[in-house]
């Protein structure tokens, strides 16, 4: 939802900025592709880099536990224990737990109750970049279809009102998969958006004008 909110309100509001300044259709519609396209690849480098950098240091922590596990062994059985006694377990309960799952998989234990990493929360670079290139540029096509079904003096509202539409159905998707209130969502999603394009357009206005 975050990567289609991006792609959505950043592209309809280049569009809006260039065609506000009196650009031709084709003008318009190279900035639009143009910003889909940077925004996309943007969207992934930065994915990339920065869940990149949280599996280093998943891998740093993990080979830490490793080394931990090896020399000091009754140590670890005792701290992973003490976590299960912290919940609520009896000590010698607890200890039969920790030894349990010791005996299965040590690390995995440990990966999952000192340092809270699971399976299914292990960062994945390359997946995360194309998933944030792919949910910008769904976003990002809707402002441009729009853009490219358009022209004249209606383009403008054409595509803001194309984006505000959408940008509200995101919102009250995604209040809804969270549980949160609709309407308040997608209120806060289409204010910020409709702010974004109407700035985007006074200053692709002004500067129009001035070049």
């Amino acid at each position: 939802m975050l990567g289609a909110n991006d792609g959505l309100v950043s592209t309809a509001s280049l569009l809006i900025g260039v065609a506000a300044s009196n650009a031709s259709q084709s003008e318009v519609m190279v900035a639009g592709v143009a910003g889909l396209v940077a925004g996309a690849m943007s969207m992934a480098a930065g994915e990339y880099v920065s869940v990149s950098s949280q599996a280093d240091t998943e891998r740093a922590d993990l080979e830490r536990e490793r080394r931990e596990l090896r020399d000091a062994p009754e140590r670890e059985l005792a701290e992973l224990a003490s976590y299960y006694t912290a919940r609520g377990l009896d000590a010698d309960l607890a200890h039969q737990v920790a030894v349990g799952l010791t005996e299965h998989d040590a690390l995995g234990a440990h990966a999952r109750e000192e340092l809270g990493i699971l399976e299914s929360t292990t960062a994945r670079p390359v997946q995360a970049a194309f998933t944030s290139a792919a949910t910008f540029s769904v976003g990002a096509l809707l402002p441009l279809l729009a853009a490219a079904l358009a022209s004249g003096t209606a383009q403008i509202a054409i595509i803001a009102s194309t984006a505000l539409i959408f940008l509200a159905v995101l919102g009250v998707v995604g209040a809804r998969a969270g549980g949160a209130p609709l309407g308040v969502a997608a209120f806060r999603v289409t204010f910020w958006g409709a702010l974004a394009m109407g700035v985007t357009a006074a200053i692709g206005r002004l500067f129009g004008a001035v070049i």
